[in-house]
């Protein structure tokens, strides 16, 4: 019987695979591009249940989606407090404090080349520090409810998007630069209506970085210290209990929320540089 639920799985991945290779020939044809993607999603999905079935891998190693998909039902409560507390109030929070000062400070340093030369170093140094080492600290400063999570974020998000900000208000062309002095524009003329507009393919770049760093700065930092809530929370303590089903469900709320987090601002990106030639596909 196991036998012939592996050689499902395995046909049935099979089966998926060359029917897209068959869809990929025609990838502009409307529908594919949402298509092939949720197909191969169904196909690893069905091998994955098929394996661990066939095999009786045992669920503390690694639980059936099917086994999943009954913890995102039972726990639903419990996952939708954990998101409020890890996504809203901490991932949200922190990106938005964090990428808004980032943006004001990027204008500060275009005006300022001292702090162009002084703080952008600085930025590359304490963006490579370890949040391993930095969300330890934050906690004990601001103590264990989502506000420290808040600000593991803000340091996070912030010189990605101070260094994305910073480079594509360098991006418009010294030609229109000349032109807006010629009709005597103002520095916040010329930067709204030139500067801003073409670093905008910059400035969303580093929005989108962000949304990935947010939840995971978030989700890390509540292995530090945490109410008895949050999906970080969730995660340390299901693997102690070896309840591997509640933390695969917790993986899942966190990886879907993420995706339509980032979804969103790709599709903000889209709406508000549609004129820019990436966009253009």
């Amino acid at each position: 019987m196991n036998g012939l639920i592996i050689l499902a799985a395995l046909l049935f991945w099979l089966a998926a695979w060359a029917v897209n290779v068959r869809l990929s020939k025609n990838p502009d044809k409307p529908g594919r591009r949402i298509i092939v993607p949720v197909l191969f999603g169904i196909a690893i999905i069905v091998l994955w249940e098929g394996l661990v079935r066939g095999l009786e891998v045992k669920a503390v190693l690694l639980p059936p989606p099917s086994a999943i998909v009954v913890a995102l039902g039972d726990k639903a409560g419990t996952l939708w407090i954990d998101f409020v507390q890890t996504f809203i109030k901490g991932a949200l929070t922190g990106y938005a404090i964090g990428c808004g000062a980032a943006f004001l400070t990027a204008i500060l340093i275009d005006r300022s080349p001292f702090l162009q030369r002084g703080l952008l170093p600085v930025g590359n140094f304490v963006a490579a520090l370890p949040i391993i080492g930095m969300a330890p600290i934050l906690v004990m400063w601001f103590g264990f409810d989502w506000q420290s999570k808040a600000a593991v974020v803000v340091v996070m998000c912030f010189f990605p998007m101070l260094v994305n900000t910073v480079q594509g208000l360098q991006q418009a062309d010294p030609m229109s630069r000349d032109l807006m002095r010629t009709y005597g524009a103002s520095y916040w003329q010329t930067l709204f209506k030139l500067r801003l507009p073409a670093a905008g393919p910059f400035i969303f770049n580093g929005l989108k970085i962000c949304t990935t760093l947010a939840l995971i700065g978030a989700i890390v930092a509540e292995f530090f210290g945490s109410p008895i809530k949050g999906m970080g929370f969730r995660i340390s303590t299901e693997v102690g209990r070896l309840s591997l089903d509640m933390v695969w469900a917790t993986i899942v709320v966190s990886a879907l929320a993420g995706t339509a987090f980032y979804g969103v601002v790709t599709l903000l990106e889209k709406a508000a540089t549609f004129w820019h030639p990436s966009q253009r596909r």
